[in-house]
């Protein structure tokens, strides 16, 4: 059974391992490397649930933590009221296929409907990224289109696949 919790100190160092390459990180989720401690400082300022995004670690049956569930506020329409969820996951190398990324994210989009008044949650993949895609549907997303040339990674630009959920579904 996977589940989500609070990140505590002593899951920083195995959470900042998806920084250090694209083995640990899996390869549409390398953007390079980003500033060593980066989630340390963030969890020594409080700011790793804010108001406006957020981690949760995930963990399994043992309650070994096996990755992160985060989210971050994003701006669709107009505002005040333009505002969703957009969520990402993250799951350890020895960890992936056993189903915790489609839990924790069906897990996750649940928790973000019960604490907060947004109607949409939103996750988006790259297309080649089929495995992620199969996860979102899992956990219950709607496929609704192709953004084209929308990340850039590897040295070239690539198609995003955005899958959504809203309220109730």
């Amino acid at each position: 059974m996977t589940a989500l919790r609070r990140v505590e100190e002593p899951d920083i160092d195995v959470l900042e391992q998806q920084y250090s390459g694209p083995e640990v990180a899996g390869e549409q989720a390398w953007m390079g490397f980003v500033d060593a401690g980066r989630l340390r400082k963030r969890f020594e300022t409080g700011e790793i649930l804010r108001d406006d995004g957020g981690i949760l670690a995930v963990v399994d049956d043992a309650g070994e933590m096996v990755g992160e569930f985060s989210w971050i506020r994003m701006m669709n329409g107009p505002p005040p009221n333009g505002y969703c969820w957009n969520i990402g996951i993250w799951i350890r190398p020895g960890s992936r296929g056993k189903g915790h990324g489609a839990e924790a994210q069906r897990l996750g989009t649940a928790y973000l409907f019960e604490h907060s008044y947004l109607e949409r949650v939103e996750a988006s993949t790259e297309a080649d990224n089929v495995g992620e895609q199969r996860a979102l549907e899992r956990a219950g997303f709607t496929h609704e289109g192709v953004l084209r040339r929308a990340c850039f990674r590897g040295g070239e630009w690539r198609d995003m696949v955005l899958y959504s959920k809203l309220r109730g579904e």
